[in-house]
């Protein structure tokens, strides 16, 4: 498994759009690229952090490749309304071991 760490800043005003665009193009690209989701977080300081989880790096690469084009239109529109800065990955990491235990 691959994970990509991403960060955004939400204009003032804007953050639930950003959520929800979030939701909307993370949902997109799981449909296009086999991607297996991503978590949203908030830090401390406002700044929103994306986990992308990805099968392996080559599938992340093929994505980033098309610029992770989707059919969700509304939801790029609504991205580029929210974000005041981010959106590049900060890091990426192969998983070497995965013990996190999911409840049903």
């Amino acid at each position: 498994m691959f994970l990509v760490l991403y960060e955004w800043r939400a204009k003032p005003g804007k953050a639930q759009l950003f959520e929800e665009a979030w939701r909307r193009g993370t949902r997109a690209i799981t449909r296009r690229y086999g991607s297996f989701g991503s978590r949203l977080c908030r830090a401390a300081d406002g700044r929103y952090v994306g986990a992308a989880e990805w099968p392996d790096e080559p599938s992340w690469r093929a994505a980033m490749a098309t610029g992770m084009a989707h059919d969700d239109a509304e939801a790029r529109r609504m991205l580029e309304e929210a974000v005041e800065d981010g959106g590049a990955p900060i890091l990426t990491l192969t998983v070497l071991d995965d013990l996190v235990v999911r409840p049903p």
